[in-house]
């Protein structure tokens, strides 16, 4: 009988998983179900990762790409953590919804940015990948004054005056570090006047997550990602895993793992994206324990102790409730 190829040791990246965005945008919902009573209706994934969603699904959440006639008039509509256009906030209140903005705080400040960079007169150069939903609803902030790269080449092509606009450049929060910082750079030597904002638009969870899975990439022979394949931040930890010249394959389940992956790996290195709940890499431990590894250790890289208060809405019907059984 042949046995199944086993790691000696597997290695877990410290931090991995929920962010402190995500962690809020979760509760929100929950606390929504538990306050209102389902359905709870919730503008596009909450966040990205399909068990997050189906956990929620069962609980009576219903995800709609859209507010339109599926979500009836002041029904209880909550916001995903990766925000929305001012469009969509305008439309909700026309449609009478009681809405529940999840936005993450840090997504809200890249907004905030858009605006501020639109009033004083600037063009935006917005760092992102199309079509995602913070970089729509960035985009929604000043449509008229913003235009989307995503490669060092894009820069290249921008067909803006350098001596004569105002330019600023904002980012999505959850692109690989180095990548933007070589986009930033090109931008900097095209348009050597261009500003951007004080602190970097990047979110300390995918920049902490990134500086993580480097450091276990240097003692793994193969790194998985626990996240879903439509999460941005789970994608480019696998990309600057193989960058680094480890293997690395992004799961979203223990069932994924396929045996030709683990074939002569001694060290398995194990870490999530900041939508992964901790469960999964729990499963995927007890796979590797059940396989025969008997070495499991942690590497921790940085410590984090973010956290975010609830949306408003949640917090003021929640003390009104509380106040009624006073």
């Amino acid at each position: 009988m042949t046995s199944l190829p086993t790691p000696d040791t597997v290695l877990m990246a410290r931090p991995r998983g929920f962010c402190a965005g995500v962690d809020r945008a979760v509760v929100t919902v929950e606390r929504a179900l538990d306050l209102y009573g389902p359905p709870v209706y919730v503008r596009k994934e909450i966040v990205h990762n399909k068990h997050v969603v189906e956990s929620l699904r069962a609980r009576g959440a219903i995800f709609v790409d859209e507010l339109t006639d599926e979500v009836p008039p002041g029904a209880i509509t909550v916001f995903s953590a990766h925000g929305v256009s001012p469009a969509v906030h305008e439309d909700a209140a026309k449609r009478g919804l009681k809405t529940i903005d999840a936005t993450c705080p840090l997504v809200t400040k890249v907004h905030r940015e858009a605006v501020k960079f639109a009033e004083e007169g600037y063009h935006m150069i917005l760092i992102g990948h199309a079509g995602h939903e913070e970089v729509e609803g960035t985009m929604g902030e000043a449509p008229d004054h913003i235009t989307l790269v995503e490669t060092i080449a894009d820069v290249d092509t921008l067909d803006i005056d350098p001596d004569t606009e105002k330019l600023a450049y904002i980012s999505q929060t959850t692109l690989s570090v180095g990548e933007t910082k070589d986009i930033i750079a090109r931008l900097r030597e095209r348009f050597t006047h261009i500003t951007g904002p004080r602190k970097d638009d990047i979110c300390y969870a995918t920049t902490n997550r990134q500086a993580a899975v480097k450091e276990l990439a240097g003692e793994c022979d193969l790194v998985l990602v626990i996240g879903s394949k439509n999460s941005s931040n789970s994608l480019r930890l696998v990309d600057v895993t193989r960058e680094l010249g480890t293997d690395s394959y992004l799961i979203d389940h223990v069932d994924e793992v396929q045996d030709e992956w683990l074939q002569d790996k001694r060290v398995v290195g194990i870490t999530s994206g900041a939508s992964a709940p901790e469960e999964l890499v729990a499963g995927l431990v007890e796979h590797f324990r059940s396989r025969g590894t008997t070495e499991f250790r942690e590497l921790e890289v940085v410590r984090e102790d973010v956290r975010f208060m609830l949306p408003k809405a949640i917090r003021v019907e929640q003390h009104a409730r509380e106040a009624l059984k006073a």
